[in-house]
């Protein structure tokens, strides 16, 4: 009891001797709980990072050759109409997906219908429109980046549908008078692209392999990322949705573990430090049990540094794990006060198996979320000012 009773008091002063300020803190919006089961992980589908396609756009119709046959004038003259336009394919940025397993390796647009007579016009194909998570990067053949999709709505024209071809009646002169040609139709634009995304969750799980990362991820949404007692369980992003009672929803990515050397491409390497650049706050989890755990603190921040010194800036929330064991409980506060010497004082104390200060840190990171929405919203009205 005097035990449950220590780490109360101890989560309690959080809010005092963090880096910003939470004095108002019970004015936060408290996270729900959701009513719904957890989804399977046979039926989950994972999150596809990287993905190659090819697209081909519609071919434009065929212009029409026809001669209007009226009553007492079998040859009234041409009315071949022109052919229809091919479809465009196009690539849309929307915050409705977050993942590119919907894509298709090959996207085709359809053609355009063919003209007919009576002047009457081919119809035009659809555009075929293809939804990518916003933050997702397009590369051509060559390996050059074509689009950065890094806001709702963004749309960039993969490919362009051809033009129709004009009809008989178009060729119409005054030296010629029934012209016997048309128009074929324009073929479409095809290419190949490689489609990468850098997820842009609100909040990024970064740590050491088997700190708890997924584990933790597990507790507050109802994604379902794999936990195992091995090394590099996590091998793909998995984003999780964090409800709170005023209907906001915050994004928390869980990422693949990092180790010495990943900002040479080690381990997994560069690909998932890519992704930490789109987190807009980053929670280091840290293994309280493990010998001297504020050098997992100092392992992330190097390599984050060595890899975009930029990253520091982020706001930040450090999480203890495993507070429930034995060795986490007698370093917990030798690991308060090295982190203090490195000016992090925002360390929540927790336990991601058994549910040990969850509540502290979904309130801290809901305060962070309200942080980074009102930079965003004074960076777009700054924007609007110069424009």
């Amino acid at each position: 009891m005097n035990t449950l009773l220590s780490y109360t008091r101890a989560i309690h002063l959080i809010s005092v001797v963090s880096r910003r300020h939470y004095s108002d803190i019970e004015n936060i919006p408290r996270a729900l709980r959701s009513l719904k089961k957890k989804s399977s992980s046979h039926l989950a589908r994972h999150f596809v990072d990287s993905f190659s396609i090819k697209v081909e756009a519609g071919s434009g119709g065929d212009g029409c050759i026809s001669f209007l046959s009226a009553f007492a004038k079998e040859n009234a003259g041409p009315d071949g109409g022109d052919g229809g336009n091919g479809g465009h394919v196009l690539l849309q940025a929307t915050s409705n997906v977050n993942s590119l397993n919907h894509c298709q390796p090959v996207i085709r647009a359809a053609s355009g219908e063919k003209g007919g007579h009576k002047d009457c016009s081919g119809k035009s194909a659809s555009h075929v429109i293809v939804n990518v998570p916003i933050g997702t990067i397009v590369r051509d053949e060559y390996d050059n980046v074509v689009a950065d999709l890094n806001k709702e709505g963004m749309t960039f024209v993969a490919a362009r549908g051809g033009a129709g071809g004009r009809g008989n009646r178009f060729f119409t002169s005054s030296t010629e008078q029934a012209p016997s040609i048309a128009e074929y139709g324009a073929p479409g634009e095809n290419f190949r692209y490689h489609l990468e995304v850098r997820s842009t969750a609100h909040a990024g799980l970064l740590g050491l392999p088997n700190a708890g990362k997924s584990t933790l991820l597990r507790a507050i949404s109802r994604a379902r990322p794999t936990v195992a007692p091995y090394p590099f369980t996590t091998l793909h992003p998995h984003i999780g949705m964090v409800p709170y009672d005023d209907y906001e929803q915050v994004a928390v990515a869980d990422l693949p573990g990092l180790i010495p050397g990943s900002h040479l491409n080690r381990g997994l390497g560069i690909r998932f430090l890519q992704h930490v650049q789109r987190c807009r706050g980053l929670l280091y989890v840290i293994d309280a049990s493990r010998e001297d755990p504020w050098t997992q603190y100092d392992q992330l921040q190097y390599e984050l540094e060595q890899f975009n010194v930029e990253l520091l800036q982020r706001p930040t929330i450090v999480v203890a794990n495993k507070i429930d064991l034995p060795e986490a409980k007698d370093q917990l506060p030798a690991l308060k006060r090295e982190l203090q010497k490195r000016k992090m004082h925002c360390v929540v104390p927790l336990s991601a198996k058994t549910g040990i200060g969850l509540g502290v840190l979904l309130r801290l990171l809901r305060d962070m979320y309200d942080g980074v929405l009102v930079k965003d919203n004074q960076s777009n009205s700054n924007e609007a000012t110069d424009g």
